[in-house]
């Protein structure tokens, strides 16, 4: 089956996977938490301010797809989980890899290596591009390189649970490429900080579970 979800769909199905293997003590996720993860500021790009009815579609739709289902627990709240692992019997760096991609879309080789450490520590470069290759030679195909964009050395990696565009980006002139160099920097540390926080606010819930556990 191919899919084609929307950014939205994308981001509700990349935080049920996200929450699922980083904070497990915590899933399956009530519809207000799947809200909060959606908007979460850090890990996430672009960064989204969506409400409940949009969520709640959104699940709607994945479940029709076989993607999402309304989990059976002994809360009297609803919850949701995903059915990735159902559907494509997926190895831990393979899930690891495509929920980053949902999460935060097209990324290099190294950047992938860097944000799925908290998912899944692939030893080196070698071992990551191995596991795309894996969603890519899928039946569908589950990953592709994007064409290389004008005045960068890295190829980037786009999941295709999503419709794809080959567009490259326009090449920086005059003024804009002598601050290429800068905003990349800048870029690169603004990700540095939002992955900091997001581990931050991971021990801050850990914390807290830890000490219900003596009150």
């Amino acid at each position: 089956m191919n899919y084609s979800l929307s950014e939205v769909e994308a981001r509700v199905l990349g935080s049920l996977v996200e929450k699922e293997i980083t904070t497990p003590e915590y899933y399956p996720l009530s519809l207000n938490a799947l809200v909060n993860a959606c908007n979460q500021k850090s890990n996430r790009d672009p960064v989204m301010t969506l409400d409940e009815d949009a969520v709640r579609s959104a699940i709607r739709s994945l479940n029709d797809q076989g993607l999402t289902r309304y989990a059976s627990t002994d809360s009297r709240v609803g919850k949701y989980e995903h059915r990735l692992n159902e559907t494509f019997n997926f190895h831990r760096h393979e899930i690891a890899l495509l929920c980053v991609l949902l999460l935060r879309g097209p990324q290099t080789a190294g950047e992938l290596r860097t944000r799925t450490e908290r998912m899944y520590a692939f030893e080196d470069l070698d071992s990551l591009h191995n596991a795309l290759n894996l969603l890519a030679k899928r039946e569908p195909p589950l990953v592709r390189v994007l064409p290389r964009q004008p005045g960068t050395k890295e190829s980037r990696y786009v999941h295709l649970l999503s419709l794809v565009t080959d567009e490259p980006a326009e090449a920086p002139s005059g003024h804009d490429a002598a601050l290429a160099p800068r905003v990349d920097k800048v870029a690169a540390l603004e990700t540095q900080i939002a992955e900091l926080q997001g581990e931050i606010s991971s021990l801050k819930e850990q914390f807290a579970q830890f000490r219900k556990q003596f009150e």
